[in-house]
């Protein structure tokens, strides 16, 4: 009998323990989310003034006004690269139903990815494919969708074509600086976001990679060394195009499982960066790791709070939380369900777009049917491009709850005020007798947003 109730107790504890676990994570993102949320109208969103009068100066009193959102700016970003082809997954095969895929991009983001691997970008030396990447970057163009490229240099072997290894090391590196020039200046004007170095404190420099090809390439190299190397990428880069905006890009700095010291080992390095000058100017975060693993809310924005701490914009990239069915590891419990996948999503995507520093959150995907293997069913819509539960939770995010909705106002001493979320704006006013007029404002963070319009 005393066995019995020694094992009844034992489940009952047990019980209590799973219900207080289930009932402290409730708790744990329930107030995570509320300041998310606080945070949003903070640093989200601003105030405007419009004023409207006659060519004469004077005041418009009547008239209506009607104030649409048409652009964020804030980056919701995804991977383009089935319209593309990269690394001969994609090559010479025809994309299934290009348009519908389009569709479904254009119905939720506004960046686009577009993949620069030298192996398959320039598979041929002295034959870069850059005639693959026009009409998807034309696309975008047409479409207000902003194009960044992935990477510029990545000593894995995606990012060393095999040619390059029958060089002498000191011509390699001669020929990875006329790549990133050409690359950043050729399309400057069109590609204007760059990760120009990828996992760089995972990995050797790129003449030790030179130097042995055929060894190890994902070890722990010292920080100087790094910054050696990397510190030419940012300068190369930064003399082809002044403008483009650089960002260095890593992985396990949220969790870390190979190299647990990976997220110090990145901040010192982009400190190392800055304190030489280097022109970088935002920290990637790939948030797909490890494999099957939902990591806490409290580690994900101790995360952005210790990067911030560089003073540059933060960049969620290669988020792609899984449908497989797998189980989950980590915070949450459960299997890797549609459900599972949704609620993830939305809490990183709220916790992101929460976050001042955070400029913008990539998801690594759109699709099941073109998806990184070892995130099975990590797309937003399935195989045959039928919006999954994670699309509809992020487009509502994207779409409704983040723009602002549209305004409809009379004019109150030909001056109107509003507040809205950071983006462009299509402002039409109707005067008393009819005649349509139609202005365009951009309501940026730290500016005047003062606009006055001459009817």
């Amino acid at each position: 009998m005393k066995i019995i109730n020694d094992i009844m107790f034992f489940l009952i504890l047990m019980l209590l323990l799973f219900i207080s676990k289930g009932f402290s994570q409730t708790e744990e993102i329930s107030q995570l989310l509320k300041q998310a949320s606080e945070n949003t109208e903070k640093y989200r969103k601003g105030d405007a003034t419009i004023t409207f009068s006659t060519q004469s100066g004077q005041q418009i009193k009547n008239g209506r006004v009607e104030i649409e959102q048409i652009s964020q700016d804030f980056l919701f970003g995804n991977i383009i690269f089935p319209l593309v082809g990269v690394l001969q997954k994609f090559r010479d095969i025809d994309v299934y139903r290009p348009e519908t895929f389009k569709a479904r991009f254009k119905g939720v983001f506004n960046m686009a990815i577009f993949p620069f691997y030298w192996s398959a970008y320039e598979d041929i030396q002295g034959r870069p494919n850059w005639q693959r990447i026009m009409p998807a970057l034309e696309w975008c163009q047409l479409n207000g969708i902003t194009a960044k490229g992935h990477p510029l240099a990545w000593v894995e072997t995606g990012g060393t074509p095999k040619w390059i290894y029958d060089l002498p090391v000191e011509q390699t590196e001669e020929l990875l600086k006329a790549r990133i020039v050409n690359a950043v200046r050729g399309f400057k004007g069109q590609i204007d976001i760059w990760d120009v170095v990828n996992e760089p404190v995972h990995t050797k420099t790129w003449r030790q990679v030179m130097e042995n090809p055929f060894e190890m390439r994902y070890v722990s190299t010292p920080i100087k060394d790094i910054a050696d190397w990397v510190e030419k990428c940012y300068r190369w880069a930064h003399e082809a195009n002044p403008e483009a905006e650089l960002v260095i890009n890593e992985y396990e700095t949220i969790v870390s499982t190979f190299i647990l010291d990976t997220r110090q080992r990145f901040y010192d390095l982009a400190s190392e960066l800055l304190k030489r000058g280097t022109p970088l100017h935002g920290i990637g975060l790939q948030a797909h790791e490890p494999a099957l693993e939902w990591y806490s809310p409290h580690e994900f924005l101790e995360t952005l709070n210790f990067f911030a701490e560089l003073g540059l914009p933060l960049h969620i990239t290669e988020f792609i939380p899984q449908s497989s069915g797998e189980p989950v590891k980590g915070w949450k419990e459960g299997n890797w369900t549609e459900e599972n996948q949704a609620e993830f999503a939305e809490q990183i995507y709220r916790l992101s777009f929460g976050h001042p520093s955070v400029k913008s959150i990539n998801w690594w995907g759109l699709s099941d049917r073109y998806i990184w293997q070892e995130r099975l069913n990590g797309g937003l819509i399935d195989e045959n491009y039928n919006p999954k539960l994670v699309y509809n939770t992020i487009k509502k995010l994207i779409k409704e709850e983040w723009m602002t909705p549209k305004l409809n106002q009379i004019p109150k001493d030909g001056k109107i005020d509003f507040r809205g979320f950071y983006g462009k704006y299509k402002i039409t006013f109707t005067t008393k007798e009819g005649r349509v007029h139609i202005f365009t404002i951009h309501l940026s963070k730290n500016a005047n947003n003062q606009y006055q319009f001459k009817i």
